[in-house]
């Protein structure tokens, strides 16, 4: 029996999938790093929902506004942004603790660079799947 599955329930399974892989990096994150904290896995679930809707509404918002310092320090201010977005995060969901701005950002660059990876690995083998 062939299951057929529309487009739009198709990107709504890879948003789910990006969210929990987002929650377990940065669940992962804070166990490691110091200055980050969450208390369970569900609020890693949460962190990870609420900073796609930070990053999706948001963050564009501040980039726009910004766009003269991110120019004029060739796009490190973007650093800074995705500081502040986290930092947002935490405001918004209890039981995630970060320590102040350098934890922040610190915290930002591994989870961008961590979820690039695994997203494009998982991404990847989904396409296989499709294809094979």
């Amino acid at each position: 029996m062939l299951l057929h599955i529309s487009k739009t329930q198709c990107l709504k399974m890879k948003f789910i999938l990006k969210v929990l892989i987002t929650a377990v990096n940065a669940f992962v994150l804070a166990y490691v790093l110091p200055g980050i904290s969450i208390n369970h896995f569900l609020t890693a679930i949460a962190v990870a929902f609420v900073l796609a809707l930070l990053d999706a509404i948001v963050k564009p918002i501040l980039v726009l506004f910004t766009l003269p310092a991110t120019i004029f320090t060739l796009g490190l201010f973007l650093f800074v942004i995705n500081a502040c977005i986290i930092l947002l995060d935490a405001y918004f969901v209890k039981g995630f603790v970060v320590d102040g701005f350098w934890y922040a950002l610190l915290f930002s660059i591994c989870l961008s660079i961590i979820n690039s990876f695994v997203h494009k690995m998982v991404l990847k083998e989904e396409d296989r799947n499709k294809a094979g």
